[in-house]
This record gives C-alpha cells, structure tokens and sequence, in this order.
C-alpha cells in the first residue's frame, strides 16, 4: 500500500527519490527540517521503505546509507545518450545565438541613448557660439595690440631672465677657463678631444647668451 502524500514515508519517499545519490538519516532530517519531522520519524520512515523494498539500502558498519531504486528510472541507451547530446550542442549554440542578438540590440540602445536630443543639440550648440564669439574677442584684442600682461608681471619675467642670462654667462666662463688650463699643453687635437668626451659648446647647438644684455621682450 502506498503512503499517503502528506505522511513521514511519503515526504522521505519523495525527498530520497528527487535527490536519487546515497543518503544517511541525518542527511535527510536537515534537508526536511522544513516539514517538522523528527530524525526518529524520519529513521523509522527510512528503515519501512527499505524493508518494502521502496528504496535500497546499505550497511556500512552501523551505519545505513540509503538510496532511491534506481530501476523506477528510465535510464537511456547509448543511442538515445548520443541523441541528447546533439540536442543540447544545438540548444547550446542557439542560447549563444540569442546572446548574440541580445548584446547586439542592447548596444543598439546604448547608441540610441548616447545620442543627443533636439534640445541637447540646441544647448550644446549655443554653448559653442558662446565659447567661439568669447575666442574671437580675445583675438581681436591680440590684433588690437592691447596688453594682456600686467606690467609688474612683465618686470618680473623679465628679471628672472636676467639673472638666469647671468648665471649663464658666470658658468660659460668658468668652464672656458677651466677647458684652456686643461689643454693648454695637450698634444691632442681640441676638436677630437671635444668630440672624445661628448663636449658641446653652445654655438654648436645654435645657443649663446652672448649679446643679450636684457631679457628678450615678451
């Protein structure tokens, strides 16, 4: 006779089948804790459906491991294995093809999104009106030969300059001394020697600070 579906043996019955891999008593009392039962019920609904024949059992040592029948199951053949698998490859390469479509569309939206409305287009470009007339006006001063450093700003600048020109020339003189002590009496050619020792001198590279008095006019 079978349980009834509300009964201890029906609730284990179902839970052992759906599961269908080796369980013990306590595996299955803290899965069903949901349903109430105690592990007692539970233990004893386990060892009425073994004795029924309604679900298989084994003992190792003192303990009982329990598991569904497994020929209630329609287990496949190779064929139909096979037959499966082929499905699932071409479900599976039909869920990529949806994801595909899926990224395609949503990129579609982002794009539509990003796009600026009439208005947004409006704003933006008075906006760059504005920052355009501002550029223009600035031009036309710069034309117009109008100031646009201030003059203790300008004096500063240009003492800076001054004294780094100054600086420049004190350095170029001590090297120059320092060079003719050097080869005063040395039987090498100066060109080589200089080239020897990776030695440029300003004019080589188009630079003196030779004749300017004043810093250059801003």
């Amino acid at each position: 006779m079978a349980p009834k579906s509300d009964s201890a043996e029906a609730i284990v019955l179902n839970f052992v089948n759906e599961q269908n891999r080796p369980l013990n008593s306590q595996n299955v009392a803290d899965s069903l804790q949901k349903f109430n039962l105690k592990k007692a019920a539970i233990q004893k609904a386990l060892d009425n459906l073994a004795d029924n024949g309604r679900i298989s059992f084994k003992e190792y040592g003192k303990q009982k491991i329990y598991l569904a029948r497994q020929d209630q199951f329609n287990i496949l053949n190779n064929d139909e294995l096979n037959q499966m698998k082929e499905e699932n490859a071409k479900l599976q390469q039909q869920l990529q093809e949806q994801k595909k479509a899926i990224s395609e569309v949503e990129g579609e939206i982002k794009t539509l999104q990003s796009n600026l409305t009439l208005e947004e287009i409006h704003d933006k470009d008075a906006k760059l009106r504005k920052e355009v007339k501002e550029m223009e006006e600035k031009l036309d001063k710069l034309h117009g030969g109008v100031t646009l450093v201030r003059p203790e700003d300008r004096k500063a600048v240009e003492d800076m300059v001054s004294e780094k020109l100054t600086q420049w020339r004190r350095r170029k003189r001590m090297f120059k001394d320092l060079w003719d002590a050097i080869t005063e009496n040395s039987p090498k050619d100066l060109k080589e020697f200089k080239e020897e020792l990776g030695i440029e001198y300003d004019e080589d590279v188009g630079c003196s600070p030779r004749g300017d008095h004043h810093a250059p006019q801003l």
